[in-house]
């Protein structure tokens, strides 16, 4: 919500002052003019490329070259024959080759390269980059949202646990995140994992749960986070929940899994290769749900917003802000509930699939 706000106003101003929507991003070809967002595929690209990581946080660009960028550069970090350390602003958005320790970097579809001072990239036949690639530890805009998140649940935790040192009913904080607490315990790791282990793995649901929903939610501001729309975020938090899957399973587990019981031999053989397959897919399940979700929130929030663009000509700045207003405040108020629901639906599986790998063998 706010997020859609923010964004409208900005577009608004731009679209009553200037004719075009400026931008700047890695790997688009530079023109001497002011870069356009004005057709579906420009707008399409430029989407693309506010919902990938960066190494700096940009609001919005603007006017011919140089452009002028609203925003704040982050720590660059990275190895190479060396450690070198500045300041992404040295990169100009990516626009510009970046000089540290006698060597010259530039940003290519969202990565760092070694080139010469001009900041040439050679590519192969298939059109990859083939210079030097450091290995990158930057503190980038995904970096730092997750660094957020988990101060924030450090802080709103600790107030919790303090509260009850004052008496058995939290307060501040801790009003908000009990209701929430009991609600996992009881609601998700009591029924799939049992009375018998669930305080187990309560931390771990707990954590994820908090976790995945505030992202999504940090996903929603100005800033423009999209950590859980990051493949390689959802990835780890699947593999946690996989590996704690894996090491807590009992004999039952592995039994049903390698040699399935009450079944004819021919069928023990079959069944074997249709249940590890089944194993990594739960996983995977989980991963791409998250990421899918998230990410199509966020384009469909954007491209909503640039009707104000598209729909200018023929209706008019008013008309057409007013009718993306509406349309984008009426889906970000649907990513709210799908904020929550996504972060619901990652911590219950995770639980079914923990239950599953810990209940008892009833047969």
């Amino acid at each position: 919500m706010l997020r859609t706000s923010f964004s409208i106003a900005l577009v608004s101003i731009f679209a009553l002052l200037t004719p075009k929507f400026s931008y700047a991003s890695e790997g688009v070809e530079k023109h001497d003019e002011t870069a356009q967002v004005d057709t579906p595929e420009e707008i399409n690209e430029y989407i693309q490329h506010h919902l990938k990581d960066s190494y700096d946080f940009t609001l919005f660009s603007y006017g011919s070259e140089p452009r002028k960028h609203f925003g704040f550069p982050l720590p660059v970090i990275f190895i190479d024959e060396g450690l070198h350390m500045f300041m992404s602003s040295k990169f100009h958005h990516g626009e510009s080759v970046a000089e540290s320790k006698g060597k010259h970097y530039a940003i290519y579809h969202g990565k760092i390269y070694r080139t010469n001072e001009a900041g040439d990239i050679n590519l192969d036949e298939a059109g990859h980059a083939t210079n030097v690639k450091p290995l990158d530890i930057s503190i980038s805009k995904n970096v730092v949202g997750m660094l957020l998140a988990g101060l924030l649940l450090i802080l709103g935790f600790r107030s919790l646990a303090n509260s009850y040192k004052k008496g058995p009913l939290p307060t501040g904080v801790g009003r908000v995140l009990e209701p929430l607490v009991i609600y996992v315990r009881d609601e998700i790791a009591k029924p799939n994992i049992g009375e018998k282990r669930y305080k187990d793995f309560s931390g771990f649901l707990l954590t994820v749960f908090f976790y995945i929903w505030l992202l999504n939610l940090m996903g929603m501001t100005p800033l423009g986070f999209n950590v859980t729309g990051n493949i390689a975020i959802t990835v780890c938090l699947a593999l946690f929940t996989f590996f704690i899957v894996q090491f807590s399973g009992n004999k039952s587990y592995w039994v049903h899994i390698f040699w399935m019981p009450g079944v004819p031999i021919i069928m023990k053989i079959i069944l074997m290769p249709v249940e590890v397959l089944g194993m990594l897919t739960k996983p995977f399940s989980l991963l791409i749900r998250l990421f899918a979700n998230m990410t199509a929130g966020h384009f469909v929030v954007m491209s909503l917003i640039a009707l104000t663009i598209t729909l200018k000509a023929q209706f008019g700045v008013v008309a057409s802000t007013g009718m993306s207003f509406v349309l984008a405040f009426f889906i970000s108020m649907i990513e709210l509930l799908v904020a929550f629901l996504q972060a619901y639906i990652f911590t219950m599986l995770s639980a079914l699939f923990i239950g599953m790998a810990v209940a008892d063998d009833h047969h």
